[in-house]
């Protein structure tokens, strides 16, 4: 069964980091209305893009998607 973009998300997790990725992921860890269980693109941009005031920019989301779609292919 294919992980939830969330659980890939969370292998990103480090709270010594700086890098976008790792924040969105620490940040996304502290949502708890985060879409937990999804891997559609559209609604999880969707969902970030109503509710995600911590990820200053789209961008950060694309390239970690674009990561979870080619681990997912492995």
């Amino acid at each position: 069964m294919r992980r939830s973009f969330y659980e890939f998300l969370m292998t990103l997790r480090n709270a010594d980091s700086v890098e976008p990725e790792a924040e969105f992921a620490m940040n996304a860890f502290r949502d708890t209305s985060f879409p937990k269980q999804e891997q559609n693109y559209q609604k999880l941009s969707e969902y970030l893009e109503l509710n995600a005031g911590y990820l200053p920019s789209m961008t950060i989301f694309d390239e970690a998607f674009q990561k979870y779609q080619e681990t997912d292919k492995k």
